[in-house]
């Protein structure tokens, strides 16, 4: 039907003639000569209609926004002085000599030429049809597009097969809520949406196939946000006889691959690496932006003879931690600034934001502005000083609390304040985070959780931990962070079958509750299992990131929204009686609501 894309029309084409199709983006009438630039998915093109065709010309005046055409034209270079650089097709237009309406549109209920923000997002969902035809969000799909396909070229010459798993399976703790599906013919029960393809590409490894990696569709029914959506993609590979070394090796250059071919950018060789220690204690988090220079400084030990108790209480617990923020001339900061960073801070659980402005460092306390310094004796005044070098005019932060409070907050405020203060640089920052814990204790259960999942391997050397000293034992876990977003993770996994259940025991999972959920599992490590690992990618993480976009949503073609819902489509929906009855499942009323 077409000749050419609207987008790929240059100088290149003069003289030829064209057949194009597409939307009528905007429609100029400039007193007898009809301008149309004519959209696809390649671009914008100029199409203009002159009186000496009348009928095509009287086609055109009918010509609104969204009308579907076709269009039969000569191409020819643009009147000097009405180039636009600005456009791909810019030097050249195409004279119109058929003109075809072949569906006109309603008016639409946004312009199409806008920014993401410019629209309300629930409204441009709800249209999303009508988003995607948007520039700005097709060229976001298209450079998607481009990623999965050198991921898959990459991967296709380093040996790897690409093999589907169920999407139908057996719900297992994994960490979020599984989406559960009834099953008609076993009736009372259920499917699960996997949240992962884990089990059956350990599986796969033990069935021979060595390689393999798919891009895959996962699922979980969690709180989410602007990095989450309840069905996501994942780039989920698995490799047999690889060491860690070796396969975050091979990730590494399959990932430089990828930006260069997409973006054009190099990264560095080799990523950096940093323990899961190191990064908490230096960023208050396991996924650091390393583009932002600001750090935690450590200053519990300064701080246990204090006479101020919100320092000396933490500093004196094990469990606590007294850190400090040092901010380059944030002595400019107002009150209310503060204040506002104070309420930020409450976010994750701290009590207040202490500070500390030091306005002449030469003259000690008297050179030192805060409520807090009477509290503090002129050791740890100038010990602060000495550990955060602060200069003058700069202010330091303070956190003091549990420890997971006391990083959580201020790793948040030193991300707040990298992008507030324009200390974050451009370009990209890759890092593997490596040596994670095995477990974390949670209080309220009493008990330990897997830091990552319960098939992750411990390290050889803290074997004996796993029933002595859970909270020692490290695992042989790696995560790929890119400027400050985890856009990988993975480790090698359990392959001998008598770890696997000191692992369970750790995690309070009794043998037959292991059966019951892992059975397959554990009846395929007795059949000879090879040493496995592997690494799953968020795709639409990345792809957020290459793309600059403020949120996965706007790198998916059918997001749902924060409650989960997709406005287009009206999903979730109520289902009828017939298809209950079919399934077996019955409908509690609500609480307060009679019964019938």
């Amino acid at each position: 039907m077409r000749s050419h894309y609207c987008g790929h029309i240059n100088e290149s084409h003069l003289d030829e003639e064209v057949t194009l199709y597409g939307w009528n983006h905007r429609r100029r009438d400039h007193g007898g000569v009809i301008f149309v630039d004519l959209r696809d998915r390649e671009g914008i093109v100029q199409v203009v209609f002159d009186p000496d065709t009348p009928e095509t010309f009287s086609t055109a005046e009918k010509v609104r926004n969204e009308y579907v055409l076709k269009v039969v034209g000569r191409v020819r270079r643009r009147p000097q002085g009405t180039e636009n650089p600005d456009m791909a097709t810019g030097q050249v237009e195409v004279l119109g000599k058929q003109l075809e309406i072949l569906n006109p549109s309603e008016t639409p209920p946004f312009m199409l030429d806008i920014e993401d923000d410019e629209v309300a997002e629930e409204h441009r969902l709800r249209y999303r049809f009508l988003d995607l035809r948007r520039p700005a969000m097709f060229q976001r799909l298209k450079l998607r597009s481009e990623i999965t396909r050198y991921m898959r070229y990459f991967l296709d010459n380093e040996g790897f097969m690409d093999i589907e798993t169920p999407m139908l399976t057996k719900a297992t703790p994994e960490g979020a809520r599984d989406y559960l599906v009834p099953s008609r013919t076993h009736q009372g029960s259920f499917f699960a949406l996997p949240q992962s393809p884990q089990l059956f590409k350990q599986l796969l490894m033990m069935s021979g196939m060595d390689r393999y990696y798919q891009i895959v569709r996962c699922f979980r029914d969690e709180d989410l946000r602007a990095d989450r959506q309840p069905e996501f993609t994942q780039l989920d590979i698995e490799t047999a006889f690889m060491h860690e070394e070796e396969l975050m090796e091979l990730i590494e250059d399959l990932i430089r691959d990828v930006f260069c071919k997409a973006l054009e950018q190099p990264l560095p060789n080799p990523f950096p690496r940093m323990t899961y220690a190191e990064a908490v204690d230096r960023y208050g988090t396991d996924k650091p932006d390393l583009r932002n220079p600001l750090e935690l400084i450590d200053l519990g030990d300064v701080m246990q003879d204090v006479d101020f108790k919100v320092f000396s209480g933490p500093a004196n617990n094990p469990n606590g931690r007294v850190a400090a923020l040092c901010l380059p001339q944030g002595g400019e900061l107002t009150r209310k600034e503060i204040d506002e960073y104070t309420k930020f801070v409450g976010i994750y659980g701290a009590k207040g934001l202490a500070y500390i402005k030091v306005n002449d460092s030469k003259k000690g306390r008297e050179g030192l502005q805060s409520p807090i310094i009477k509290n503090l004796h002129d050791n740890a005044l100038s010990a602060i000083l000495e550990r955060t070098g602060a200069r003058d005019g700069d202010l330091i932060f303070f956190g003091a609390d549990k420890a997971k409070v006391v990083n959580e907050s201020l790793g948040a405020l030193r991300d707040k304040l990298g992008h507030d203060r324009g200390l974050t640089e451009r370009g990209w920052k890759p890092l593997w985070v490596v040596d994670f814990p095995m477990f974390e204790w949670d209080e309220k259960e009493n008990r330990w959780f897997s830091l990552h999942h319960p098939f992750t391997s411990p390290k050889e050397e803290h074997l004996e931990l796993l029933e002595s000293d859970p909270g020692k034992c490290l695992s042989r876990a790696y995560d790929l962070v890119l400027n400050g977003t985890e856009i990988g993770g993975g480790s090698q996994r359990i392959f001998r079958q008598n770890v696997q259940a000191t692992v369970f025991r750790a995690l309070g999972i009794s043998d037959q509750e292991a059966q019951d959920k892992f059975g397959f599992l554990l009846n395929a490590l007795q059949y000879g299992c090879p040493p496995h690992g592997g690494i799953a990618f968020g795709l639409d993480r990345l792809v957020m990131l290459m793309t600059g976009a403020s949120s996965i949503r706007e790198v998916m073609a059918f997001p749902k929204t924060q409650t989960a819902a997709c406005l287009l489509t009206e999903a979730p929906s109520v289902v009828n009686d017939t298809q209950l009855k079919e399934l077996g499942v019955r409908l509690r009323k609500p609480p307060g609501e009679k019964k019938d």
